[in-house]
């Protein structure tokens, strides 16, 4: 599959690839990795069924990391740094611990290789809601989300995905494939025994967070012997929005030691 990318800095300088979590799209990342494009080839995909990429029924970790090397194999990215926040940091370490030598570098964003409760269903279900052939505009939509989604900047961060476009509204996720892959998109895929990542690994998570606990700490270090972990202060699962700064210098700083 042919992801959609955006790019920027120089394409000689070392690779640096942003992925994004569920219901996101390559766009999330824009304001901490244009501050990288200086010194990096800087990459933001789309993951399958996000933002401008295609869509597919299957939606694991298997098959978006093949997605992502192929996509390293077009943009010849060998090897590069990956950074990926929640459901992208999924990928990035599953890339690692299947192709360790296509990684540099690995940074995962409020998150872990173990499985999650399904969080999702409420806004699942609020977005199918929505009835896109009827919708006047993007506050209609926000109404409609709003009956059941009480935070205006998660409706805002949703509605990143309407788009109008040939007469009428929709939805640039598709819902039916996500929702299908949900319970492959809450595991981690099972890792042969003694497989690790021995490269430099940086955990970030947001203190106010309860995505990396101790028990997802066990789990880390046991794939992942060499990662470090960094608290951002005051940042929930959404680190690169709440604290941008703050996550780029804790990236800043993992950069420079690899």
């Amino acid at each position: 599959m042919n992801l959609y990318y955006r790019e920027y800095g120089e394409s000689g300088a070392p690779p640096l690839v942003f992925l994004h979590g569920l219901f996101g799209s390559a766009a999330n990342w824009g304001a901490v990795a244009r501050r990288f494009e200086a010194t990096h080839r800087v990459i933001l995909a789309d993951l399958r069924n996000h933002g401008r990429s295609p869509h597919a029924d299957a939606m694991g970790y298997p098959e978006m990391t093949a997605d992502l090397l192929d996509l390293f194999d077009r943009l010849k990215l060998n090897p590069a740094v990956v950074v990926g926040h929640s459901m992208g940091g999924k990928v990035a370490m599953w890339l690692a611990l299947q192709a360790g030598e296509r990684v540099a570098g690995l940074v995962t964003v409020d998150i872990a290789p173990v499985r999650y409760a399904n969080r999702f269903e409420p806004i699942l279900s609020a977005l199918a809601a929505v009835d896109t052939e009827t919708l006047a505009d993007r506050g209609a939509a926000d109404a409609v989300l709003a009956r059941s989604l009480a935070d205006p900047a998660l409706r805002g961060f949703l509605l990143q995905n309407l788009v109008h476009r040939g007469g009428h509204w929709h939805w640039r996720i598709d819902l039916a494939a996500i929702r299908g892959a949900m319970e492959r998109l809450l595991e981690f895929p099972a890792v042969p025994s003694g497989r690790q990542y021995l490269g430099p690994v940086q955990f970030i998570y947001g203190g106010e967070s309860d995505y990396v606990t101790p028990a997802a700490e066990r789990a880390i270090h046991q794939l992942f012997p060499f990662a470090r972990l960094r608290v951002v202060a005051g940042a929930g699962h959404w680190v690169y929005a709440e604290r941008p700064a703050e996550l780029a210098h804790a990236l800043e700083a993992f950069l420079v030691q690899i």
